[in-house]
């Protein structure tokens, strides 16, 4: 039997395998909520990240969070029926802070022309 684990094949139901996790949470009623996704099939799920730069990053640094460990968000998940967890989710869409990037095409000007005197150099005539 192997006693080491393999790195490439994390037991998933061992407690803590991705350590401290920082959940995105919103202002309920009695506290914090954690905020729910959806997949791209439409299940709901809950997410969480590895460090507080990628949370900022995929949802914007007005985003409240908290920090749980695995087995305390799925806890936190379980009555409502939610089962998944994402860690690291990468979002389709830029986070709200997200810096917007520069197009890529770029604008081709017409050459000038030349000028036409203006009106106060005409006058002067």
């Amino acid at each position: 039997m192997n006693d080491h684990p393999c790195a490439e094949d994390p037991d998933p139901l061992r407690a803590g395998r991705t350590g401290t996790l920082f959940v995105p949470v919103r202002p309920g009623p009695a506290g914090c909520c954690a905020r729910l996704f959806r997949t791209p099939l439409g299940e709901r799920t809950a997410v969480a990240f590895t460090g507080e730069r990628q949370l900022v990053r995929a949802l914007g640094v007005r985003q409240h969070w908290i920090r749980l460990s695995e087995p305390a968000v799925r806890a936190l998940v379980a009555p409502l029926g939610v089962t998944g967890l994402v860690v690291d989710p990468l979002l389709a869409v830029p986070g709200p802070a997200a810096v917007p990037r520069r197009p890529v095409c770029r604008t081709v000007r017409e050459p000038r022309t030349a000028r036409t005197p203006s009106l106060s150099a005409a006058s002067a005539s």
